[in-house]
């Protein structure tokens, strides 16, 4: 039994050294192959590249390494170089592309390459193709003889192939963090935007006698996939990092989706505006779960034009501030409205349809006489934007974009508002009309105390509907206030206080005699306000839309700008009056101590 034992350990050995020797055979063949084969294989490689491109294109690289046996090969310090002159000869052919690329990489991996299949079949197959930490640059310059192209090849790579090949399929091809540069030579100086840090997987490129005619495929692929993790960067101001996080977008769906994206103020609220030397807004944006769907990827690729048919925001909030105290910058602030500055954007850009969900906006401001900080907030805002575009085509069949949305002020009064936008106005037409219902009148002393020093005592808001009319110089319309049981009180800032301080007497005389505590009255007379507002030229949208509706709200309560000026007469004699018994009583002190 043992003699036994023995003796197949002895044949388990001598079979394990034959196949051991046989791998060391076969890897020294393949050695051997892959240094007497090199010169080929760089010839061929090259040729390859050049034919597959219409000499468009060559490759330069210093070494390649090869893996018989595996079937794997790298090739060090590539480079994939345009020619400029043949470039220049396929523009007067019309045969030129809108985009060259230059790429450069220390190394390009070639997994499983099939080596038998090539000789035997004439096939090249070739599992995966991996560059690591390529650089990528785009040249696009757009020609009119690409308009109406579809995303494929002008001519068949498979004409210049089928001579050596049959077939070229890749499986996968891997960019692994690229640095990306995109220049834009459409202008009289070029444009330059770069992005780090992306992952590209090109899916299943084929060259054969029918890829360059699939309807299915792109640029002779399957899919293309990009993504992008945890990307910031600063503007250009350096106010500001944007960043981006889970980034990820797939050709053959037309999805995009992020899952976070952010404009992060680099200083707090009241150093921001100090930092820049004027009152300026300061915008903080976090939004969530971003999709969009439909995206033609062809079209961005040939022209840079993004268009989408929908796009949708869920969760997030969007805050503005600004700082009053601060001077402003004295620069009219002209063709800022929302509207006017996607006109400006040069790239062009399509969203047939934008849907948002559950986002929360607010507005503040820091009064410079109250010294307090007043804010509005519109929570859980939803609704749809419809036809937001600067592209001159879809703006000839609908030069509007329009925008349903619907919100809680200070997270109680319902408000849905209706905005319509002249997307080719030049003085910045639009106009908005809405309904805000049911709301307790004292929340809103958030924003009525720090910014108008007046206190809502009680009232219930039944219901306010509002229509206006606006460019950037001006706004018109009507506002109807139904609201009950409203009393004010009229508030001042006390030196050396921090809090405002109410004027009781003038309160009382402001309800008694100025402010209207129900409207309609008891005898059910209703009292509107028509609205007429000019811009100040350095104001923001925001402030400018708040401002008009502020307007309509006072005069309708009885606060017209006669009552107001009325009521500061009062308080200033009041003062005075106060200030004279003060020093009548300090005089009269000084002579007592006199005695």
């Amino acid at each position: 039994m043992i003699g036994k034992t023995r003796k197949t350990f002895a044949v388990f050995k001598w079979v394990a050294g034959v196949v051991f020797l046989l791998f060391v055979v076969a890897d020294a063949m393949s050695w051997y192959l892959s240094v007497k084969l090199r010169p080929v294989i760089t010839k061929e490689l090259k040729d390859l590249v050049l034919n597959a491109t219409d000499s468009l294109y060559r490759i330069e690289f210093s070494r390649v390494n090869t893996n018989f046996l595996l079937g794997n090969a790298s090739v060090s310090n590539v480079k994939i170089i345009p020619d400029t002159n043949i470039y220049n000869k396929l523009i007067k052919l019309k045969r030129a592309p809108n985009n060259i690329y230059e790429v450069s990489l220390k190394k390009l991996t070639i997994r499983n390459f099939h080596p038998f299949r090539i000789y035997r079949d004439k096939l090249l197959n070739v599992d995966q193709l991996l560059f690591e930490h390529p650089t990528v640059v785009m040249i696009n310059r757009q020609f009119d003889f690409n308009e109406n192209r579809p995303p494929r090849p002008n001519k068949s790579p498979y004409e210049y192939i089928s001579k050596f090949l049959n077939v070229v399929s890749v499986d996968k091809i891997n960019l692994k963090d690229v640095s990306f540069k995109y220049i834009n030579k459409n202008g009289v100086v070029p444009e330059i935007d770069s992005v780090n840090k992306l992952d590209i997987t090109l899916k299943d490129w084929l060259i054969d006698a029918q890829s360059a005619t699939d309807p299915t495929r792109i640029y002779l692929l399957k899919d293309v996939l990009i993504n992008l993790n945890d990307y910031q960067f600063a503007t250009s101001d350096s106010l500001y990092h944007v960043q981006l996080n889970e980034f990820s977008f797939t050709a053959s769906t037309g999805k995009l989706n992020i899952k976070k994206f952010g404009v992060v103020p680099r200083y707090s609220e009241m150093d921001f505006g100090r930092k820049v030397g004027y009152a300026k807004e300061r915008f903080n944006i976090h939004l969530s779960d971003i999709s969009l769907n439909g995206i033609d990827l062809p079209l961005y690729v040939k022209k840079q034009e993004f268009a989408a048919h929908e796009m949708n925001i869920s969760n997030g909030y969007v805050s503005v501030f600004n700082n009053n105290e601060l001077p402003g910058q004295g620069v009219e602030r002209m063709g800022k409205f929302p509207h006017q500055l996607l006109q400006l954007i040069k790239a062009q850009l399509t969203v047939r349809r934008l849907n948002v969900s559950d986002v929360d906006i607010s507005y503040a401001e820091f009064d410079e006489d109250s010294k307090q900080k007043g804010t509005i907030t519109f929570e859980k805002t939803s609704g749809t934007i419809l036809n937001v575009t600067n592209e001159e085509k879809v703006k000839a069949k609908n030069p509007f974009m329009v925008a349903d949305l619907n919100t809680y002020v200070m997270g109680q009064g319902k408000l849905t508002v209706n905005f319509r936008f002249d997307l080719n106005a030049k003085n910045g037409a639009f106009s908005y009309q809405g309904e805000l219902k049911d709301m307790n009148g004292g929340v809103l002393n958030r924003i009525t105390k720090p910014l108008g020093m007046v206190q809502v005592n009680s009232g219930v808001v039944k219901k306010i509907n509002f229509r206006v009319i606006a460019d950037e110089a001006k706004a018109s319309g009507d506002l109807d206030f139904r609201y009950k049981d409203l009393s004010i009180g009229l508030m001042k800032k006390v030196e050396g206080k921090s809090r405002l301080v109410k004027l009781g007497l003038f309160s009382m005389l402001a309800n008694s005699l100025v402010i209207r505590p129900d409207n309609p009255d008891a005898k059910g007379k209703m009292v509107s306000a028509s609205l007429y507002y000019q811009r100040n030229p350095t104001s923001s949208f925001f402030s400018f839309i708040w401002k008009t509706l502020q307007q309509g709200i006072k005069y309708t309560v009885g606060l017209t700008p006669e009552k107001q000026a009325e009521i500061d007469e009062q308080i200033a004699r009041f003062e005075k009056m106060k200030k004279d018994r003060e020093l009548r009583r300090e005089a009269r002190r000084r002579r007592q101590e006199g005695k």
